[in-house]
């Protein structure tokens, strides 16, 4: 289940992120170096990169403000 908010494409040049956001993510919380998981997933672009490094979760701070059922 995915509980993120990751844009689907960079906002720059429009390249497909959103995919690679979970693997990413994964990697990076096991002690892997960012930069090269990036150059792994195929991540050039340093507009697309900044995209993934850049990201902060904050969708568990918004659930806080949603109306209960």
């Amino acid at each position: 289940m995915i509980e993120v908010i990751i844009p689907v494409r960079c906002f720059t040049c429009g390249a497909l992120i959103g995919d690679k956001w979970e693997d990413f993510k994964r990697r990076v919380d096991e002690g892997e170096d960012p930069g090269k998981v990036l150059d792994d997933l195929g991540v050039k672009r340093y507009c697309c990169r900044r995209m993934l490094l850049s990201h902060i979760d904050l969708i568990y701070e918004a659930i806080t403000f949603t109306k209960p059922s």
